[in-house]
Parts: structure tokens; sequence; C-alpha cells
């Protein structure tokens, strides 16, 4: 019996989605909470932690893998090696702390490099938005961001649960598309779109 339910979970198209940012700006929490629903707050990773659930993206059940990077990014090949494996990224910074945002830049171009493609499954997070009264990073300068780095923009808050299920979903979506449009190429040559933009406050 547990043969057959292997056997069906490895036939589900699977979604390696990787948690980057500076520490302590609740890449576990998001974590935790997408995946039991519950929020952790003095959660303190010494080794990345990767997690896998079934879900049910637009109709279709699909796995996915999280990996939830923390403190070997110091060590760069390790690093490249987590960067290697994922086909989408969370870019997460905490909206209390400017430092963390002006980090996501350095993170940015590092996976660009290990992944030497034009284009990679990419979403800019601002967590804790529940603390909207201790912001340091102001939206203004976060939309200048992601018009030039052409990726989506969202807020959330792992405590409140607000916009957790959207970042994972959405990422997951663009690595679907991704996907699709690489085997299309394959197929023969197709019409490049352009990505669009939005901002989820």
């Amino acid at each position: 019996m547990a043969s057959s339910k292997n056997k069906n979970q490895t036939s589900l198209a699977l979604h390696k989605v990787i948690m980057v940012g500076s520490g302590g700006v609740g890449k576990s929490a998001l974590t935790l909470q997408f995946m039991y629903d519950e929020f952790v707050e003095d959660y303190e990773p010494t080794k990345a932690d990767s997690y896998r659930k079934k879900v049910v993206l637009d109709g279709e059940d699909v796995q996915i893998d999280i990996l939830d990077t923390a403190g070997q990014e110091d060590y760069a090949a390790i690093r490249d090696n987590y960067f290697r494996s994922g086909e989408g990224f969370l870019l997460v910074f905490s909206i209390t702390e400017y430092e963390s945002f002006v980090a996501t830049t350095e993170l940015r171009e590092q996976i660009l490099r290990v992944k030497e493609e034009e284009t990679i499954p990419m979403l800019l997070v601002g967590n804790k938005s529940d603390l909207e009264d201790r912001r340091k990073v102001h939206v203004e300068e976060v939309v200048e961001k992601v018009n030039e780095w052409r990726v989506q923009y969202v807020e959330t808050s792992a405590k409140t649960r607000a916009n957790v299920d959207k970042v994972f979903f959405d990422l997951m979506r663009e690595v679907r598309m991704k996907k699709m449009a690489e085997g299309m190429d394959k197929n023969g040559p197709s019409g490049k779109k352009k990505k669009k933009r939005c901002y989820i406050l």
C-alpha cells in the first residue's frame, strides 16, 4: 500500500522553492506558517531545512519542495549548491530592517551568477507587514527595485498569515510557466512575453 502511495507522489509535478534572505527576516516563520499553519516567533535554525508538501495549484495536485536556508549561506560552495538546485526563489526581507532590504540585491546577483539564466522565477517578499509602525523600508523604494528587476513584490506577515499562501502559490505558478515555456522552446520557437509586474501591499 505504501509503495503505491509513494508512486503516486513521485508522479506529481514537483516545484523546488528556495527561501533566501538575511537572518531574522522571517524565512522560517513564513515556511512553517505555510507548511503547518502555525506561527513560530523564536525559531533559530542552525542548518538548512527542507520541507515537502502536496498542494492543489489551480486545480492540479503538485508537490512543493521548500529549502529554508540558514547559517550556511556564509559558505559560498554550499550556498551555490542550494541556488543551483532551486527552480524558484523567494527573496525575503523585513520591512522593519533596512539592511535586509539592501542585502536582497547581492543575493539576487549571486542567484543570477549561479543559475546563468536570463529569467529565473523570483518574488521579492517584504515580511513583517504587521509591524507597519516600525517600517524602515518605504514602498516607493521597493517599487523602484522591482521595476528594474521585473519581479512581483508582495508584503507578508508570518504572524497574521497575510499573503503567506499567495507568495508560495504565485512563485509556483511562475516556476510552472517557465517549465512549460522551456517545453515549448524544445518543440519550436515561442514568442517572448513581457513579464507583468504587480505589487501586493
